[in-house]
């Protein structure tokens, strides 16, 4: 694992903080805009599809996301340990 920088170390701080869905609601609705929200709303969504063994066409129709963030993912899903250690893998979807 890269080391973290003393800037992102605080925001993470701050996330783990966060006690309920409405204050992390709150929280990222005062530091992400609308859009930003929705782009990491669709990556979490795109990789619990992926680990559900959905192909990429099966995805893109899903989420819309475009290719290349979808390759981003998928390569995060397989080589990293970011969404792999909190998503299961048969973990449903909302």
């Amino acid at each position: 694992m890269k080391e973290i920088s003393e800037q992102n170390r605080e925001l993470f701080e701050v996330i783990l903080s966060l006690k309920t869905v409405e204050e992390c609601a709150a929280f990222f609705d005062d530091l992400l805009t609308y859009n930003e929200l929705a782009s990491m709303s669709q990556r979490l969504k795109a990789a619990k599809l992926l680990l559900e063994g959905k192909t990429y066409e099966q995805i893109t129709a899903e989420t819309s996301i475009s290719s290349a963030t979808l390759s981003r993912v998928s390569k995060c899903v397989r080589f990293g340990n970011g969404y792999k250690s909190v998503i299961p893998k048969d973990a449903p979807l909302n």
